[in-house]
């Protein structure tokens, strides 16, 4: 399991997710037989959403979740001199 402020789970084989929080990332670790990984995604009240159509690493997944952290933190901010180049 992630800890308390990484706003992650992880689901090794074998275990459920017993709880959870809306748009809350969560790893579903894979079969061996299935190449292993992690199915990763965030969970809704009705359904799971995937984040890549693909397996990925937990490593690549938590990569991923501080960026897209970062960017939503930064979200909010303007550049009111901001101009297209022609």
């Amino acid at each position: 399991m992630g800890g308390k402020d990484a706003k992650y789970q992880v689901i090794y084989r074998g275990e459920q997710l017993e709880h959870y929080h809306p748009g809350e990332w969560v790893f579903f670790q894979r079969p061996k037989e299935c190449g292993g990984g992690y199915w990763f995604g965030r969970t809704y009240d009705d359904c799971f959403w995937l984040e890549f159509d693909k397996p990925v690493s937990l490593r690549d997944g938590i990569e991923y979740i501080l960026i897209a952290n970062s960017v939503a933190a930064r979200a909010h901010l303007f550049d009111d001199d901001f101009q297209l180049l022609p």
